[in-house]
């Protein structure tokens, strides 16, 4: 526990929630929380109340992050249109580190290692988060989460809120 708590992704997410006054903690996990589905199942909750952070390229190349309820898929052309732009596309695992400072499996909505940005993160926020009272987000480890809310999550991300599933 201690080992994944010292982790320097993991003090970037801590960092960021004692900055923005937020509520939770980290809690780590025995199991991997790599996808919404382990998440839930090690969380014991829904898996539509695990905030997923999925980081997309925009044809500028600037990373966009949809955070993401873990109970459905990303249309990727609706939130592209929605957006304004012509399609977005997936990122490589090196890329999503080397924007974020997150590896795949573990990226947080917050505590991103903006020294390697060299644009403006986009962000949008699923609606369907909205449809809880607490959802758990990654913490910066495959084995780290954190407790939110769509409300917190979108205060402290500056996220635009759209449905971003077809259904």
């Amino acid at each position: 526990m201690e080992e994944v708590l010292s982790k320097a992704a993991v003090q970037r997410v801590r960092a960021a929630i004692a900055a923005n006054s937020l509520p939770g903690e980290i809690k780590v996990l025995n199991e991997s929380a790599r996808t919404a589905a382990e998440a839930a199942t090690a969380l014991g909750v829904g898996v539509g109340q695990i905030a997923s952070s999925l980081v997309f390229r925009l044809p500028d190349g600037a990373p966009l992050l949809i955070i993401t309820s873990g109970r459905h898929r990303v249309d990727t052309k609706k939130v592209a249109s929605a957006l304004g732009v012509e399609k977005l596309s997936r990122a490589d695992i090196d890329w999503v580190k080397s924007v974020s400072g997150f590896s795949v499996g573990g990226v947080a909505p917050i505590g991103w290692q903006s020294e390697n940005l060299t644009t403006q993160v986009r962000i949008v926020i699923d609606e369907a988060l909205d449809d809880y009272d607490v959802v758990w987000a990654a913490a910066g480890h495959p084995h780290a989460v954190f407790p939110t809310s769509f409300a917190e999550l979108q205060a402290v991300t500056g996220a635009t809120r759209m449905k971003v599933s077809a259904d």
